[in-house]
């Protein structure tokens, strides 16, 4: 099952609140919206695509357990980007110093800022270019580092701010670069 956009716009337009609301009130969809106010239904993810989500995100979590230098989200956050667009990457972290400028009330609710740095992995239904477009979204909004796992394809695509996306074939690992200082991802195990 693919992603499903829904137009709405000619019948209503959405405020943050209003989306927020809908999504609160419909737990089981995950659902996003881009900078147009369209809303994209996300199907849930299969076996191996949640299980390389979650090797991921832990080794994430370990490495800023250890450093404390910002806060590490799964892909049920959802940020509220620059653009008005609302997405929910699958693995984001946030520099502290940003984190600890927001209300609590903004931590709440989603979170009203692009992260510094995501990952979306590609599960065996998504549209490449549509993520690839995605990922463009995220940097243009301020993103500093993003990585679209290919698993199927075996490569990684790296997006940095003001270059050429970067495509590495079958990497053992990634450095985190000066975004996340001293963190390598293994990817081993997703390759596996």
């Amino acid at each position: 099952m693919t992603a499903l956009t829904l137009n709405l716009n000619s019948v209503i337009k959405l405020t943050r609140e209003q989306f927020y609301q809908l999504c609160e009130e419909n737990p089981d969809l995950k659902l996003e919206r881009n900078a147009q106010g369209e809303l994209i239904i996300m199907p849930p993810t299969g076996g191996e695509t949640g299980r390389s989500n979650s090797t991921i995100n832990a080794q994430i979590w370990f490495w800023n357990d250890q450093n404390q230098l910002g806060e590490i989200f799964d892909s049920s956050t959802g940020f509220t980007l620059p653009s008005g667009a609302d997405r929910s990457p699958d693995v984001s972290w946030v520099e502290k110093s940003r984190w600890d400028t927001l209300t609590k009330e903004q931590k709440e609710k989603f979170i009203p800022l692009c992260p510094d740095f995501v990952i979306e992995i590609m599960s065996p239904n998504d549209n490449l270019k549509k993520t690839q477009k995605k990922m463009q979204e995220y940097i243009e909004n301020g993103c500093r580092l993003g990585w679209l796992i290919n698993r199927k394809k075996q490569e990684v695509e790296i997006y940095r701010p003001g270059q050429d996306v970067e495509v590495l074939k079958l990497p053992q690992t990634i450095s985190g670069e000066n975004i996340l200082p001293g963190f390598a991802l293994n990817l081993q195990r997703i390759w596996g």
